[in-house]
Formats: C-alpha cells, structure tokens, sequence
C-alpha cells in the first residue's frame, strides 16, 4: 500500500477560507500521471500539484479534476509555502521548480511568498459571438496570448456582478475566459473562468496575471500594482514587471494535512 501525505493551503491569502485552495503532494519518485490525474480529481480542487527533487529543486506538475495544465500560480504558491512550513527547504533558500513552463523560482520575503514567472503579452484580436453572449458584457477591449482570452470591461461593478452562462462559455476554444476593469482599492481587479479545464471560476488565478499584469502595466505606465482577484473567496497580488517576467507576491495558510491510502 502506498501512503501519500496531502496538505491543502489557501493560497493568495493569509485567512482560512480565503484566496484558492490547492491541494500540495510531495513523494520521493514520479507517480504515474493517471494516479495523479485520479488523485485530482479526488481532491476536487481547482489544482493539485505533485513534487518529486530533481537536480537542486524539484519537478512541478499541475492538475484540474479533469486535465493537467502549463502553468499555475496558485499551487505553486502552495507548493513552496509547503516546502519551507514542513522544513524541506530552508527558509532563506530559494525554491526552484521544473515545470512544464520552464523553471518557475519562489522566495519568501517574511509572510509574502515571491513567484518569477513569465510574461505572456496580450494581443487584440477577433472573438465569437457567443464569449460576449456567454458573459452579457459589452467589452472595452478583447485580446488573447497563448492560453486565454481577456476582456477589459468598464468598471469593476460590472467584474463583480458578472453571472456567465458557462454551457456556452464552455464552447469556446480556450483555456480560460479573464475579465478585467480598472479598480478604485487596487490597480485592477479581474475574475477567470475555466470552464474547459473543468473550473467554472477559479478563485485566484496566478497564470492568468501573466497577461493582466503586462495588459495593465502598459495601460497604467506602472511597473509595480497591486490586483485583486474579485471572486466569492477574493485574493491579492503584489505585482512587478522585470523585462520579460512577471513577479507575483502572495501569502498562503495550510488549512489541513491529510493522508491518502492507495
């Protein structure tokens, strides 16, 4: 019988209940990517995240009750919180992650947890008709990168009381679906739906801000912001521009370890 420990921790947040839920699995060896796949699915999490040490870090993958994905932010939060709360990883050295977008690194500034990631620039573009059908939005702006659609709107209400139909949404070609406006507390504010992946709305989505950040910064001439993800659970980001990277700060809180029996 194999025996897996599993913590779940908020990430994006320093309250319990708040920001995204991740599940964090840590094994000395690889598990076979259906078990993984089958385990995410148990969790029923947005992400599970699966760590083994490889070289001087370790490798990184990510998984939706339904499909493995390229990028998250949230668990990897999640995961380097875990890292240096249980002891694995001193709390002065950095964590170093092999992930199918590259290396991915985390430091840890006292509560705040520091993610370098790339940039993925947005760029306008054509969209169905059923997005906007779909969101019941007239937008400011459409555009794309490689994963996602993002769409700024007029203000942040309009972010806020968003009630998509997400049969149709879950027909268009994408990943996910961002919608984002200017914010009066913060820089901007944004809310990611992933109906594709199996994740009608995702609670704090760190892949995303690797198009909102860039879109905004350019908009805002700003290289430093703050963003908060306006969902039912809400989160924060402190954000950096650096050349072609993305520095997403955020806090996390471990809300439960539990054991898994296979």
């Amino acid at each position: 019988m194999l025996t897996l420990t599993i913590y779940v921790i908020d990430a994006f947040t320093d309250k319990i209940f708040n920001g995204n839920p991740a599940a964090v699995c840590l094994t000395s060896e690889p598990l076979e990517e259906e078990l993984m796949q089958r385990i995410a699915s148990e969790m029923n999490l947005s992400e599970t995240a699966f760590m083994f040490p490889q070289y001087n870090g370790y490798s990184l993958r990510w998984f939706t009750p339904s499909s493995e994905v390229d990028l998250c932010g949230h668990a990897t939060l999640a995961s380097a919180h875990m890292l240096w709360e249980t002891g694995n990883l001193p709390l002065n050295q950095q964590a170093s992650f092999y992930t199918r977008s590259g290396l991915l690194t985390a430091i840890k500034h006292d509560s705040w947890i520091q993610l370098n990631f790339p940039s993925e620039p947005v760029i306008a573009c054509e969209y169905p008709s059923e997005l906007m059908d779909a969101l019941h939005i007239q937008p400011v702006f459409v555009g794309r990168n490689r994963w996602d659609y993002f769409i700024e709107v007029e203000s942040e209400d309009i972010v806020k009381n968003l009630s998509p139909d997400f049969s149709l949404l879950q027909t268009i070609q994408t990943r996910g679906i961002n919608v984002t406006s200017r914010s009066q507390a913060y820089d901007f504010v944004s809310r990611c739906f992933f109906p594709a992946v199996g994740v009608n709305e995702d609670p704090v989505t760190g892949s995303s801000h690797c198009g909102l950040a860039p879109y905004w910064g350019e908009k805002l001439n700003k290289t430093e912001m703050y963003a908060y993800q306006a969902s039912a659970r809400g989160g924060v980001l402190q954000i950096s521009l650096q050349d072609d990277r993305v520095l997403m700060s955020g806090q996390a809180i471990t809300v439960m370890k539990s054991e898994l029996f296979i």
